[in-house]
C-alpha cells in the first residue's frame, strides 16, 4: 500500500480565527486569510491549516485591511533618509501599510531647487530601502517647468497626484514672509499665486487627457487657506493680545479664510475641467460647509472630502497647547463635533494623520515655548491613527466596515492603489490585527517616531494595533517593530 502524500503546502501563511473587517460590506464576518506569494488567494472559514506552511491564530481579532495614510510628510523638519526609517516604523505601529507623502522642491524638504526630472530621482534614490512601509509620493508643481513636468512624472515615475499650497503666495510654512522667491526657490520672474493655481489645473486638466487610462487615478489635492486673510487676522490677532496658544492661532487663521480658498479653488476647477479634486484637512464648519456647497454648485467636478485623526481628536484647549500646532489650526469644540457630523453622515471621505514629525527641539522657542507663533506647524500622529478614528468613532455610532473604508478603501481608489484598500483575493496580503477591547493611553515614549512628544499624549483610546503585515510578512507586532525595511515604491496606477 503506497505511502499516504503529505498535503500539499498551498500558502505561505493562514491567518486563522479573525473577524474580516472589508470596506463596503454591511457586517463583520468570522473567516480566515489565506496568503501565498505577498497576495491574499482566499478568505473563508475553515480553511485547512495543513495547507499552510505557517499558520498564524487570530484569536478573534479584528482584521482591518492594510490602512492608506494619503496624508504624510517625511523628510519636512529631518532628512528624508531619516524620516524614511523612523516615520514609516511609526506608520507600521499604527496599521498603515501605505504611506503617501507630499513633497515639493524649495526650502525644507531637500532645500533644492529645480526640475523634478533632476530633483524627483534624488528623492527615490533617497527613499529606496528605508521605508517600513509601501510608499508613494504627491508632488506640488511651484514653476511652469513643473506644470510641463506633470505628463513625465505621470509617465516615468508613477505620479499621478499633485499639490497647490494656496497659502505660498504671501505666507511660508509658519508666517507671513515677503521673500516667497527665495522660500521656494523659484525665478524671480515666477509668480506662486491665483492665475498659477489655474495653470496648474490646466496642467493637471490636461494630463487626464491624454492618459485617459490613468484618469481616473489623477488628480490634484488643495490645501485651502487665504494668504491675505490670514495675514490681516494674523495682525489683529498679536496686536489685541487678548487670544494665547492654539485659541489665538485658530483666530489668526480663522475658518472663513478656509472657506474662501475653497471657493475660490473650486471654481477655477470648474473653469479648467480639472474634475479630481481633493480637498485636504478640513479643519472647521465653514470649510465643510463650503465645500459642500462647491460641490452642489459644480456638480461635474469629483470632489473629496478629507479630515486628519488630529482634527477629530483635538480642539484648541487640548493641555498640549503649542505641541498641536499645525496648519489649517486645530479648532473649537463645535467644529470637532461638526466634522464628526460630517464624517457620520458620510460627508467626508477619508481619514488621514497629515503626519510631520517635528521634534521638541524645533518645534517650540527655546527661550519663548509658550508663545505660539513662534512654534513650527505640524506634529506627528500616524500611529494613532486607526486607534484613534475607531475609539471616537465607534462611541459615536461610527461601523467597523466604515472605519475600513475611511481609513483604506476610500483613499486607494482615488490615488490609484488598485491592489490595496480590502481583504479579498487578489489584494495585497496588507493585513491589521486590532483589538478592539484593549485601552491605552497614548505616550509618546511608547511610539516608534522620533519626534518625542504627541499633543495626544494623555489621551485614553479603545482599540490598539496588535500586529501589521504588509504583503504578507510581518512588519510589527506586540509594539515592537519587525525585521528590515520592506517598503516598496508604488508607482501609480498599480
Amino acid at each position: 500500500m503506497p505511502a499516504a502524500r503529505a498535503t500539499e503546502k498551498k500558502f505561505d501563511l493562514l491567518i486563522k480565527n479573525v473577524r474580516v473587517v472589508r470596506p463596503n460590506k454591511a457586517a463583520v464576518q468570522k473567516g480566515d486569510i489565506a496568503i501565498d506569494g505577498g497576495k491574499i488567494v482566499k478568505v473563508g472559514r475553515d480553511i485547512a491549516a495543513a495547507a499552510a506552511k505557517k499558520v498564524v491564530d487570530g484569536k478573534g481579532l479584528l482584521a482591518f485591511p492594510g490602512l492608506v495614510d494619503p496624508h504624510m510628510h517625511c523628510g519636512i523638519y529631518s532628512p528624508l533618509a531619516d524620516d524614511a526609517v523612523s516615520e514609516s516604523r511609526a506608520a507600521a505601529q499604527g496599521g498603515v501599510t501605505s504611506s503617501i507623502n507630499y513633497f515639493r522642491t524649495g526650502h525644507y524638504y531637500l532645500n533644492k531647487g529645480g526640475p523634478y526630472a533632476q530633483f524627483f530621482p534624488e528623492v527615490l534614490d533617497i527613499s529606496s530601502g528605508r521605508f517600513h512601509v509601501d510608499y508613494a509620493y504627491h508632488l506640488a508643481p511651484l514653476d511652469r517647468t513643473h506644470i510641463e513636468e506633470i505628463p513625465m512624472l505621470i509617465e516615468k515615475h508613477g505620479v499621478t497626484s499633485f499639490k497647490i499650497f494656496m497659502f505660498y503666495g504671501g505666507y511660508g510654512l509658519h508666517g507671513a514672509s515677503s521673500h516667497q522667491h527665495d522660500f521656494l526657490m523659484i525665478d524671480k520672474y515666477e509668480k506662486y499665486d491665483i492665475a498659477h493655481f489655474e495653470f496648474v489645473m490646466r496642467g493637471v486638466q490636461r494630463a487626464m487627457e491624454r492618459f485617459k487610462d490613468k484618469r481616473e487615478a489623477i488628480s490634484l489635492s488643495l490645501h485651502c487657506e487665504t494668504a491675505e486673510i490670514m495675514a490681516a487676522y494674523t495682525r489683529l490677532v498679536q496686536q489685541e493680545g487678548k487670544l494665547t496658544g492654539l485659541r489665538a492661532y485658530s483666530a489668526a487663521r480663522p475658518p472663513h479664510s478656509e472657506g474662501l480658498a475653497i471657493c475660490i479653488a473650486s471654481y477655477l476647477a470648474q473653469e479648467t475641467e480639472c474634475l479630481n479634486i481633493n480637498l485636504l484637512h478640513l479643519s472647521s464648519r465653514k470649510a465643510v460647509e463650503a465645500a459642500l456647497k462647491m460641490a452642489k454648485a459644480f456638480p461635474q467636478v469629483n470632489f473629496r472630502r478629507e479630515v486628519t485623526v488630529g482634527h477629530l481628536l483635538l480642539d484648541y484647549d487640548a493641555p498640549t497647547g503649542v505641541l498641536a500646532k499645525v496648519n489649517p489650526p486645530i479648532r473649537s469644540r463645535d467644529d470637532v463635533e461638526f466634522l464628526w457630523k460630517a464624517l457620520l453622515a458620510g460627508k467626508l471621505d477619508w481619514v488621514c494623520s497629515d503626519h510631520a514629525c517635528c521634534r521638541h527641539e524645533m518645534k517650540v522657542d527655546a527661550t519663548k515655548p509658550q508663545e505660539v507663533f513662534l512654534g513650527k506647524s505640524g506634529f506627528g500622529g500616524t500611529e494613532y491613527l486607526l486607534a484613534g478614528l475607531a475609539s471616537e468613532g465607534r462611541r459615536r455610532g461610527l461601523s467597523w466596515n466604515r472605519i475600513a473604508e475611511l481609513s483604506s478603501w476610500n483613499a486607494a481608489r482615488r490615488f490609484g492603489l488598485a491592489s490595496k484598500g480590502d481583504l479579498a483575493a487578489g489584494y495585497d496580503a496588507d493585513v491589521v490585527l486590532f483589538d478592539p477591547q484593549q485601552s491605552f493611553v497614548v505616550r509618546a515614549v511608547e511610539s516608534a517616531s522620533l519626534q518625542g512628544y504627541t499633543p495626544f499624549e494623555g489621551q485614553e483610546l479603545t482599540g490598539k494595533v496588535v500586529s501589521t503585515y504588509l504583503r504578507g510578512e510581518l512588519i510589527y507586532d506586540r509594539g515592537k517593530v519587525v525585521g528590515p525595511p520592506r517598503g516598496r515604491y508604488l508607482h501609480r496606477p498599480c
